[in-house]
């Protein structure tokens, strides 16, 4: 029985799967619920979207496949063309205008020179938590040339009526609501990456004798260089999906705006009135590449002067 007992000892014991091992074995089966909700939520649909902007319905032959002739088809569309160009316009009048606001708001916010900072940082801070729709709504009431506040006014004083939604004031008063929407929450992205910067930099440049602009150009500003490129990327893209502020507008200004005049109110416009669904989908895709490439290139132009 010793002899049973000792060869027992002596039997090597078949070793377990190894820390490394379960945790190699753990890791896809955390990722797994987002990749699938990825695939089911994102990629699947992207897809299918894909393969409708192939097919073009017929009133004679049904859904015909013509590979990329709808591509072909929107890239010479007058209407996508104006949109596309209306929408670009509005990004290089409304983002630099309020990016700039956001970023005097957080400096103002981080000298700790304002009274009252914590209310007036809530103040900015609250049309973002404003629904686009009621923003737009309030606004276009506002903005309204028989009933609006502003038009009672000036008949009041007998001077003409401000043409808010006229054609040449339009695309103004869209960024005026667009630019009073988003501020804040821009704000609060360069207040947080301010306030990450360690205190010893301003003592340090206080020792130095540097004043508060110079400390904000020097210090304050190159450690904001990567929160302002996430704004911007951002802009990027809510700019050229611009929708639901025109869509509103569009109830009490007919004339000034149309169902083309954004890509994406376009693209909407030809899938759930002109129940175009394929030519839709192009048009969606072709409006993806428009912000990518957008992004990209700004991208390209930071890291370029990132480098210089």
């Amino acid at each position: 029985m010793a002899a049973t007992t000792a060869a027992a000892a002596r039997k090597p014991r078949r070793a377990g799967p190894s820390p490394r091992r379960r945790t190699r074995s753990a890791g896809p089966l955390f990722v797994a619920p987002f990749l699938i909700l990825f695939l089911l939520l994102f990629l699947a649909p992207l897809g299918y979207a894909a393969y409708l902007s192939l097919f073009q319905e017929q009133l004679i032959g049904g859904t015909v496949f013509v590979g990329l002739d709808n591509y072909v088809t929107a890239l010479k569309d007058p209407q996508l063309l104006h949109g596309v160009g209306r929408v670009a316009l509005f990004f290089v009048i409304q983002v630099p205008l309020m990016l700039l606001l956001a970023l005097l708001f957080a400096l103002a916010l981080d000298s700790g020179l304002l009274r009252l900072a914590r209310v007036i940082r809530l103040g900015i801070f609250v049309p973002y938590a404003v629904p686009s729709v009621v923003a737009a709504l309030m606004w276009g009431y506002l903005y309204g040339p028989d009933f609006g506040p502003f038009a009672q006014l000036s008949r009041n004083l007998d001077l003409p009526a401000p043409q808010f939604l006229s054609e040449s004031w339009m695309l103004g008063s869209l960024a005026n609501i667009v630019t009073w929407e988003f501020v804040g929450y821009n704000m609060i992205i360069l207040y947080a990456a301010l306030r990450t910067v360690p205190h010893d930099l301003y003592e340090a440049a206080a020792m130095d004798g540097a004043g508060a602009w110079r400390v904000a150009w020097s210090i304050k500003l190159p450690a904001l260089r990567p929160a302002l490129l996430l704004t911007l990327l951002f802009s990027v893209i809510g700019s050229f999906q611009l929708f639901n502020e025109p869509s509103l507008l569009m109830k009490i200004a007919p004339d000034v705006i149309s169902s083309s005049y954004t890509a994406n109110l376009y693209a909407y416009s030809l899938a759930f009135t002109g129940q175009q669904v394929n030519y839709a989908a192009t048009v969606s895709f072709l409006l993806g590449l428009v912000i990518v490439i957008a992004s990209y290139a700004v991208l390209l132009t930071a890291n370029r002067r990132r480098e210089k």
